[in-house]
């Protein structure tokens, strides 16, 4: 057992220290975030500065020209920071417990999943209901293929390419592709002839 910290469970949380997830503020937060998200996730594509108003009350940064298609899940949204002109496609899923960091101009595709909620390794803490967050930071004119899962640390550079379905385990360098479970580098391919 971790020993006694007189720091709220949000305070731990956000330092990326073990904590648990309860505690008065914790609770607000994520209930803040539940009424975003549904009343996000009802809205029509024909709504888009209802839209607009709704990630900026729930994102940490909202760039100018961000599209992103519900249905979209998160934690709490305030760790969320997102670029200019960056596009997320239905279905993602934002594990928000530590700064999620987007570039401008990334393409993300649908059921993309980007996780900072860590657990501990000894089984009697994760018994114990704890848990901890690594922050994740993508560059900018990133491209993240359909079902792709980010794992907690992880940066990837900019212009990048994840490859769909891959599982991202260490950081992408930029200008670099990476596909696979996991992810690994892969050579690219010369542009065809124009």
């Amino acid at each position: 057992m971790p020993p006694q910290d007189p720091r709220s469970e949000k305070q731990k949380m956000l330092a990326g220290d073990l904590y648990r997830a309860g505690g008065p503020e914790l609770t607000a937060d994520a209930l803040r975030a539940d009424r975003l998200l549904r009343a996000y996730n009802a809205t029509g594509a024909e709504e888009s500065e209802k839209r607009g108003a709704i990630l900026a009350e729930l994102l940490g940064a909202a760039g100018e020209g961000l599209m992103l298609r519900p249905p979209f899940q998160c934690d709490y949204g305030f760790n969320i920071r997102i670029g200019r002109g960056t596009f997320i496609n239905f279905g993602a899923v934002f594990l928000d417990v530590v700064p999620i960091t987007l570039g401008d101009h990334c393409q993300i595709g649908p059921s993309v999943q980007i996780y900072t909620a860590d657990h501990p390794r000894d089984p009697d803490l994760r018994r114990e209901g704890y848990e901890s967050g690594i922050p994740v930071r993508i560059g900018n004119n990133v491209w993240i293929g359909g079902g792709a899962i980010i794992l907690p640390g992880v940066t990837i550079g900019d212009d990048a390419i994840v490859g769909a379905g891959s599982v991202v385990t260490r950081d992408v360098p930029a200008g670099s592709i990476a596909v696979g479970n996991p992810a690994r580098p892969v050579p690219r391919r010369a542009p065809p002839p124009v």
